[in-house]
């Protein structure tokens, strides 16, 4: 199994306590979110896009430098098993799948948990509503996904939860009726038309990292200067955060990618490195993530602390583990993993593939339309 969290050696660390203020009417912070789904406890309800106050910013790792590479490079190919399993990975899936079943298969059982209530979905982009490919502005997502996921936005909010930036997002999934949360939850946006969901006719705007863009947009031509000799090496600019792509990089580069990245980060202690799918995150050190963006988005839509709510989180991602992680902690909606191997996750369920995640889609949306029909 692969960890879920970036490895670090036994280095010094530095607190920073700088912390970011944003001001705003409403200052009220959220809960947490969720294992196996069960009802929570009745509590007040939401606010009308609040907005929390003094953001801190996280523990910086300042030292270690040669151990902290050779971490990421082992932590890099733990996260990039080979594309065809062996008999012996095809056995370990079957056993994790014990723990994370299908969440086609525990079909029944999920909408059991989602009777009497109203399921909000939070879809990861890459990798769970478009296939990973090798060039980050190709992940084009199908017309049927499109489709899929505008008929779950009928029924269910919706939003789209991804590392890219918003607008890059929503170039490609072209849904004016969904919420969209880029930058890791650092840049959300909702709904460009009125909306029958509550506070739906208002557009949520958050952007907790925006004293950070200078210093993003300065690192990322550093890195691409850098990291130009790397072949396959690539640098996305996501506004608030930056990836650092090696999926087209030697695997015999990776720790001379991951050097480059850690000089450069050396230099801004108040950013930090997290890793995903073949790709290296710099993000700032405000303490927020995926996580956070969906309980924002919960509060957003009034429903707080609400039993008359079911969250549904569904990535293929170590960041989409944030959002798990909440779900868990919060008891209340379960989060869904798309993988074909086995991965230490806080989800309750899996899917293994984006088509899977369509059909998932798909099949709630016919639930609730029937469900309907019943009730009349």
């Amino acid at each position: 199994m692969t960890n879920q969290n970036v490895v670090v050696s036994k280095a010094k660390s530095v607190a920073v306590t700088v912390a970011v203020t944003v001001t705003v009417a409403n200052q009220s912070m959220f809960s947490s979110s969720v294992p196996k789904p069960r009802t929570a406890e009745a509590g007040g309800g939401g606010g009308c896009f609040p907005i929390p106050r003094n953001i801190k910013l996280l523990k910086v790792e300042t030292e270690g430098g040669a151990a902290r590479v050779n971490a990421w490079v082992d932590s890099l190919r733990a996260s990039s098993p080979p594309r065809v399993k062996s008999a012996t990975e095809t056995v370990d899936y079957s056993s994790w799948n014990l723990h994370h079943p299908s969440a086609m298969s525990m079909f029944e059982e999920i909408t059991n948990y989602s009777k009497g209530k109203q399921v909000v979905l939070f879809l990861d982009y890459d990798g769970t509503l478009s296939p990973i490919v090798e060039d980050p502005d190709r992940a084009f997502m199908s017309r049927e996904m499109r489709n899929a996921v505008k008929a779950a936005a009928r029924y269910f909010p919706t939003a789209i939860v991804s590392g890219r930036c918003r607008d890059k997002v929503h170039s490609f999934v072209k849904l004016g009726e969904l919420y969209y949360a880029g930058s890791h939850g650092m840049d959300i946006k909702g709904p460009s038309k009125s909306s029958k969901y509550k506070n739906g006719n208002q557009a949520v705007l958050f952007q907790p990292a925006s004293e950070f863009v200078p210093m993003i947009d300065e690192v990322c031509k550093i890195l691409v200067e850098k990291t130009r000799s790397i072949s396959g090496a690539r640098v996305e600019n996501n506004k608030f955060c930056l990836s650092v792509h090696f999926r087209c990089v030697d695997e015999k580069s990776w720790a001379a990618l991951a050097e480059q990245v850690r000089l450069v980060l050396n230099e801004y202690p108040k950013l930090r490195l997290t890793q995903g799918r073949k790709v290296l995150e710099i993000r700032p050190t405000i303490k927020w993530d995926k996580g956070k963006a969906l309980e924002f988005l919960l509060e957003s839509l009034g429903y707080a602390n609400s039993n008359e709510v079911l969250p549904v989180y569904i990535g293929d991602d170590r960041t989409d583990e944030d959002a798990f992680k909440v779900l868990r902690d919060r008891g209340q909606g379960f989060g869904i993993l798309v993988s074909k191997v086995p991965k230490e996750t806080n989800a309750s369920y899996s899917l293994q593939e984006p088509a899977e995640v369509k059909d998932f889609l798909r099949r709630l949306v016919e639930w609730k339309r029937l469900s309907k029909q019943q009730s009349n």
